[in-house]
């Protein structure tokens, strides 16, 4: 049976890449939000960025906007975006707990809740591999989108 309500359906019931040309251009923003959960001593290092591997808020925020740029190349069905702005900040929020945030900006035909959750994703990846050599109780938690919003141009 097929599902023509589907946005990645075709009419065949084959699966395809949306076709956004008719919809109008617009400005958009995505939030995105995750957690990085690890034992106090290990953030109280993370957070002055004494983590052996260097300076892992450094790099986990390069990767999170890098992540957030090839978006399209990671999930086969999303389209390519000339990103506007992608912001990955860290939040310690209790003492086993870094929130990480990502917005993602654009002025397009097509939504950026992927590339915001891809941001987060990638930096809460990257805070795990550089922080895995001194914590074997490191988790990725609640990863998932806060808001998104669009206005005219």
């Amino acid at each position: 049976m097929t599902n023509h309500s589907l946005s990645h359906v075709d009419e065949n019931g084959r699966i395809s890449m949306v076709d956004t040309s008719s919809k109008p251009v617009v400005h958009r923003v995505a939030i995105a939000e995750g957690f990085f959960v690890a034992a106090s001593a290990t953030l109280d290092q993370l957070m002055d960025g004494q983590m052996p591997k260097g300076e892992a808020l450094a790099t986990a925020r390069i990767a999170g906007i890098q992540a957030a740029k090839d978006c399209d190349r990671l999930i086969p069905l999303c389209h390519g975006l000339p990103l506007d702005q992608v912001v990955v900040e860290f939040d310690r929020t209790d003492p086993e707990r870094v929130r990480i945030q990502s917005s993602v900006t654009v002025v397009a035909r097509t939504g950026v809740e992927m590339e915001a959750l891809t941001a987060v994703s990638v930096a809460a990846l990257t805070l795990y591999d550089m922080t895995k050599a001194v914590d074997r109780s490191l988790r990725i938690e609640g990863v998932r989108l806060v808001s998104k919003e669009k206005t005219p141009v």
